[in-house]
Order: C-alpha cells, then sequence, then structure tokens
C-alpha cells in the first residue's frame, strides 16, 4: 500500500470514481466522480487554491442573483456530495465484508486486513470493530492457512488491542489468546513476532488476560523463548520486555497473589543469561527486567545468587561498561548502562542482607 492510499477492496473497486484528470474532478455518465485517492484530491485543492483566483470567484458571486446563485449552491453540493470520501466506519464495513466473502482471493483478504490495521489506529474505531462484526472476521483469519494472512490478522488484534481495555476484554472472550499463543512457536519468524506483539498488547494492564496467560502456561512460554538462543531476537526482546509489565504490574497491584512464574528458578535464570547478550538493545532490557523481578516480594536474592549467578554478571558487565567508555561513541550509552546496573546491584545486596525472622523468632541474615 505505497504511495498515495487507495481504499480498493474486492467488492466495490469496479465502482470507485477515475482519477481527476489534470488536477481537475471528472464527472462522466457512468461513473459516479470525485477521486479514487487523497492524493487526487490534494492536487485538486491545490489547483483550486490560487489566492487571486479565489478572489475572483468571491466576486463573481456578488454579481449572482438570488436564483442563479441557488442554482450555483445546489451545483456546488452535488459536486461536493460526488467528491466525498468515505468514513471510516463505510470502509471498515467494506474490509470486514471482504473478509466474510469466502470467494475472494488471498491478496483481496490480506489487502483488506491490511486496510484494517491502518484503520483501527484511532481508539474510537478499534472499539467499533466488534459492532461490526469484525472482531470475529479478523480473528478466524488466526486459522488461515496462509502465514501472511495469519500474521496481518494477529497484527491487527495488537494494534486495535493497545491500550484498550475495552477491546482487550472483547478479543479475550471471543477466544484469541491461545491462538495467538500458539503461534509464537511458528517457523514462520514474522508470525511469530506479531504474535507475541498481539500478546503483549492484549495482556497488558489486564488483571483477566494476564489470569487466562499465566493458566495457559504462558510463563514457561517466555522462559522457552528468552532461553532458545537461536531463535530471532526481536522474539527474545519482545518476551523480556512482557516479562517487565508483567513484573511491573504486580508491583502496582501488591494486593493481588504474585504468579507463581515469578518464583520459578530456570525462568529467572532466563532473565539474568540474557544481560551476557552481545546485543546491547537486549542486555539492556534484560537488566531492566532482573531490577523489576528483585523488587517483586516473593522473589529470593539467595536463588538470584547462587542459582542464577547474578553477582557474576553484574561484575562481568561492570568490566564490560568500563570498556565501553573508552570508546568515544559510546561513552554516553555506558554511563547509563552503569547507572542501571549500579541500581540493579544496590537493590540486589539490600535484598541479600534483608533481615527475616526465623521460624523460632530469632534473627537470621540471608548471605
Amino acid at each position: 500500500m505505497g504511495g498515495a492510499v487507495q481504499w480498493v477492496t474486492a467488492q466495490f473497486e469496479d465502482d470507485l470514481p477515475e482519477e481527476a484528470e489534470a488536477g481537475e474532478a471528472s464527472v462522466s455518465d457512468d461513473s459516479d466522480g470525485g477521486f479514487s485517492s487523497l492524493d487526487g484530491m490534494l492536487q485538486w485543492a491545490i489547483g483550486h487554491s490560487d489566492p487571486v483566483k479565489l478572489k475572483e470567484s468571491a466576486n463573481d458571486v456578488k454579481r449572482y442573483s438570488a436564483v442563479e446563485l441557488k442554482k450555483r449552491q445546489e451545483e456546488l453540493k452535488e459536486l461536493m456530495e460526488k467528491l466525498k470520501m468515505p468514513s471510516d466506519a463505510e470502509l471498515m464495513r467494506i474490509a470486514i465484508s471482504d473478509l466474510n466473502n469466502s470467494s475472494i482471493s488471498l491478496e483481496d483478504r490480506h489487502r483488506a486486513l491490511q486496510e484494517l490495521l491502518i484503520l483501527v489506529e484511532p481508539i474510537d474505531n478499534a472499539n467499533d470493530l466488534n459492532k461490526l462484526s469484525g472482531l470475529v472476521a479478523v480473528i478466524r483469519e488466526l486459522d488461515n492457512s496462509e502465514s501472511d494472512i495469519r500474521t496481518t490478522a494477529a497484527w491487527v488484534l495488537g494494534k486495535a488491542s493497545q491500550n484498550n481495555p475495552f477491546v482487550q476484554d472483547q478479543i479475550l472472550e471471543l477466544g484469541a489468546l491461545m491462538k495467538l499463543m500458539k503461534m509464537t512457536r511458528s517457523s514462520f519468524t514474522e508470525e511469530a513476532v506479531k504474535a507475541l506483539y498481539a500478546i503483549s498488547a492484549l495482556i497488558r494492564n489486564n488483571v483477566g488476560g494476564q489470569e487466562m496467560f499465566y493458566a495457559q502456561a504462558g510463563g514457561i512460554l517466555l522462559q522457552e523463548i528468552m532461553s532458545n538462543t537461536s531463535i530471532d531476537i526481536r522474539l527474545r526482546k519482545k518476551s523480556v520486555l512482557l516479562v517487565t509489565d508483567l513484573a511491573d504490574f504486580q508491583l502496582e497491584n501488591k494486593d493481588r497473589t504474585e504468579p507463581l512464574i515469578f518464583g520459578n528458578h530456570l525462568f529467572l535464570k532466563s532473565v539474568v543469561e540474557l544481560t551476557a547478550s552481545s546485543d546491547l538493545d537486549l542486555q539492556e532490557k534484560a537488566l531492566v527486567a532482573v531490577k523489576t523481578l528483585l523488587q517483586l516480594i516473593n522473589t529470593e536474592a539467595s536463588v538470584f545468587k547462587d542459582f542464577c549467578g547474578l553477582d557474576g554478571a553484574l561484575e562481568r558487565m561492570r568490566e564490560q561498561f568500563e570498556k565501553l567508555m573508552a570508546e568515544e561513541d559510546q561513552v554516553e550509552f555506558a554511563n547509563d548502562m552503569e547507572i542501571l546496573r549500579r541500581e540493579v546491584d544496590a537493590i540486589f545486596r539490600r535484598k541479600l542482607e534483608k533481615v527475616h525472622l526465623s521460624h523460632d523468632g530469632s534473627v537470621s541474615v540471608l548471605s
């Protein structure tokens, strides 16, 4: 859909008006007139915005009789109707109609999803998607035999549910989460990436969505992705970002029982090990996740130390950032990372030294 956006669908592409020629709006006997693209309308508008011509037109209007003026107004009204672009709701209906048409080509089906991907960005449009039976149509495409179709469908769901609890709940009720979780294991990388993006958008700050995610072994899914060194790095980054989101949500809602996955030794180790990544962006994301996990009530400092090897990881990073500071183009980044590393180290040390009451009432200090 490069260049000017053209809303062409399988159902109505023969009904669209022809492009205005030479910047003029053409209205012929066998067409509805108007423009087939925003670019055509823009060119026409530019060609008719000359200040001198507009002034002359204004003077001409003063010379019209009442009858002539009314006639001219009717002509302009008719012209504007012909030039009128369809509303977002109308465009969504057309795209959804195409998805519900079992006889259209895969190319047209993909195009309908791409149009919805743009249309659902405004929150009002996203909220209308279910009213138009669009969510059911899009979720159905998650089972399409073509990876490109499944990928774009997941992308649409993620875009529509981002920071939108209303749409999140609708998609969850329609059972999309399990389908998306399955798609993260796809052999098609882009499909897996978009599915994980959709999952993150769907359960972010959503209690019901997170409970479903944990109940379906979502924590283990993230652990497997993070610990798989052969997997696309984008998946590992999205996974550790989701871990941070989930841990942050728990910190903000301390009255909720902490999910068991946050106490899972292998899960915690998979996060810590990402701090050794040669990809600095992934390393930073992992360090942020460790910082958040350390602040949870039930995560044990001794597990981070003895099982995950966090103290050794922090020391290796200190040496790494010290070397990076010697490189002129990396000084600022290395300084920022060292500040973050020190924050994590301070939280870690406090957690190690935290005084706990033993069962018999005596005081012991974790070491």
